[in-house]
């Protein structure tokens, strides 16, 4: 009867540890853009499917992320491996285009709720700015 309290109290713990770590976590989901005003001239729905539009690239692109799934006009990448620390995320991804598989390491900085930046490491003062589209 002991060690099962005991065993019910460490699961217990472990879930709430679990819990209070992804609570930190970046949430990347979303369609994202480089300039926000664009964002009906980057995505558009097709049903319930949300998409790209014929001219996205001429307004800045964008790109969408769905849960492990990172979604440009032209390739499309699942997250293998995330590392969260404070503001930043590190992410691997392994992408696919019409021509290539590569794996691709992003490095974001969360800006605010609705923003963050794409930063190049070894080259400090370069970074693309993204901004969340609301209500896609």
């Amino acid at each position: 009867m002991y060690s099962r309290k005991i065993a019910a109290l460490g699961a217990a713990l472990m879930i709430s540890l679990l819990g209070s770590v992804g609570a930190d976590a970046l949430d990347l989901d979303g369609a994202w853009v480089t300039d926000a005003d664009n964002c009906p001239k980057v995505f558009a729905r097709k049903g319930t499917q949300l998409g790209f539009t014929d001219m996205s690239d001429a307004y800045g692109g964008g790109f969408i992320v769905d849960g492990d799934q990172i979604i440009g006009k032209f390739a499309r990448c699942r997250i293998k491996a995330r590392k969260d620390s404070g503001q930043n995320v590190n992410l691997i991804a392994a992408c696919a285009t019409d021509m290539m598989l590569s794996s691709v390491q992003f490095s974001l900085k969360e800006l605010d709720a609705n923003g963050l930046a794409r930063l190049f490491p070894g080259m400090e003062d370069m970074e693309i700015r993204y901004h969340r589209c609301p209500g896609l």
